[in-house]
């Protein structure tokens, strides 16, 4: 099995856990061990699908404005915590591939592997709720063919993602990439670099 392999059973499984309930107040219940990269991209998931929901409530035009403010929190709340996993999950290759010597010609990607697969996470939550879209029995048959062609380009896309993530770990374990990480430097929320904050 390959790693994005692992990712996509993974992903998919906290997916359909979610909406086993499908409410963003659900509790996780992570069911792999803590030092198993399976349960952080169970996490990490899970977390882009609660995120996924609020962004669909959110836009609920009749919203209470005092909930939509509490829900941006939220949402807020949820963007660092994506960020923080990813980042997780890079120390995890940095950490998995510190032994290897990169080759004197050795290139750096644009990309880490995490915010790749970051990306993976995503791209299964679209062809989840595309393949949704393409059951309902309340739509146009328009709809539904509309449809079905997007989830067709989606699950394109994850092959075409998949193989390039796999490509960039091999190449990173082989010396050909050398795998380099810049932690994101979110300036809003932190209390020293945010104007709001310290001007106060």
């Amino acid at each position: 099995m390959s790693f994005t392999q692992l990712c996509s059973r993974v992903f998919c499984q906290a997916i359909n856990d979610y909406h086993v309930k499908d409410n963003v107040d659900t509790a996780i219940s992570n069911p792999y061990d803590r030092d198993e990269i399976e349960n952080r991209l169970y996490l990490k998931c899970w977390i882009d699908t609660v995120r996924w929901h609020f962004e669909d409530i959110i836009r609920d035009p009749h919203i209470n404005p005092v909930e939509a403010l509490s829900l941006t929190r939220r949402i807020d709340r949820s963007s660092q915590d994506r960020t923080d996993i990813v980042e997780q999950i890079d120390s995890y290759f940095m950490h998995k591939y510190s032994n290897v010597k990169a080759l004197p010609d050795a290139a750096v990607n644009t990309e880490s592997p995490a915010w790749a697969i970051d990306r993976l996470s995503i791209l299964e939550l679209k062809i989840y709720h595309m393949h949704e879209q393409t059951m309902r029995t309340d739509v146009s048959a328009e709809h539904i063919e509309k449809c079905k062609a997007r989830l067709a380009v989606l699950l394109e896309q994850k092959r075409d993602l998949s193989s390039a993530i796999d490509t960039l770990l091999d190449d990173i374990a082989a010396g050909r990439k050398h795998m380099k990480v810049y932690r994101q430097m979110k300036m809003y929320n932190d209390p020293s670099t945010n104007p709001v904050f310290y001007k106060k």
